[in-house]
């Protein structure tokens, strides 16, 4: 009777250790998704970073990469930002142990998902020191 209960205990570590050994967590999950810095850009960043005065590879550490760079007749440039971004979520609960080990699969969840819009734009004068910032962000 003990080898028979050992030898169960066995088969389901094995099994729940091999189930859960390859799972990330979310953090994980989202450290593989894009750029991490793409996703970061907000309007805090942008308040909180851009000044008046401030040259073109400050603005580029700070920001990154502009989407779109124009350039004027008198050689002054335009840098844009145009971020969008849609975030998914989803909560789900599956009922617990004793329904998953007897081959049921009830589930109960929602889901919710959420579009973000962000448009920087930056004008730099002849020395290539910002001159004027905007931004116009929406969330839907």
């Amino acid at each position: 009777m003990v080898r028979v209960i050992t030898v169960v205990s066995c088969v389901l570590v094995s099994a729940l250790t091999v189930t859960f050994s390859g799972c990330m967590s979310a953090a994980e999950h989202s450290a593989a998704l894009h750029s991490s810095r793409d996703r970061d850009l907000t309007v805090g960043v942008v308040q909180r970073e851009i000044r008046y005065g401030m040259s073109q590879s400050d603005v580029a550490s700070a920001l990154g990469s502009p989407n779109i760079v124009t350039r004027e007749d008198n050689g002054n440039e335009t840098w844009i930002y145009d971020k969008i971004a849609t975030e998914a979520s989803r909560s789900a609960d599956s009922g617990g142990w004793s329904i998953i080990l007897a081959g049921s699969n009830k589930q109960a969840g929602a889901s919710a998902s959420t579009q973000r819009t962000l448009t920087v734009v930056i004008k730099f004068d002849g020395q290539r020191h910002v001159s004027n910032f905007t931004y116009h962000s929406t969330k839907f």
